[in-house]
């Protein structure tokens, strides 16, 4: 089972960025898919971003859908999410996992928007 560690949340302002980034223990390539899921605080936990190995197509959430890029390196065994134009909206705990069926839960890392 793939473990991970998500980083590379903060506070930022409307409009900016962040790049999020998820270390994986083990090798993601073998696994069908990895993707990207938020929560923001009173709200169901989402799928924001997915990418599909073997053919590197992604998905997004239509809220996310032309701000948000998601990327691996499987070399690094590291899926990556670029966040642009972020809104007040974005605010959430993100959270990398496998996809369709996420596994167990990392901790997730924290991205705050706010003027």
């Amino acid at each position: 089972q793939v473990q991970v560690v998500e980083s590379g949340g903060g506070l930022v302002q409307p409009g900016g960025s962040l790049r999020l980034s998820c270390a994986a223990s083990g090798s993601i390539f073998s696994i069908y898919g990895m993707g990207w899921y938020r929560q923001a605080p009173g709200k169901q936990r989402e799928l924001v971003a997915a990418v599909i190995t073997s053919s590197g197509s992604t998905n997004y959430a239509a809220s996310v859908k032309g701000r948000f890029t998601i990327s691996r390196d499987n070399a690094k065994n590291t899926l990556y999410l670029q966040m642009n134009s972020l809104k007040l909206e974005d605010t959430a705990v993100y959270y990398c996992n496998t996809y369709p069926l996420p596994a167990s839960w990392g901790q997730g890392t924290q991205v705050t928007v706010s003027s």
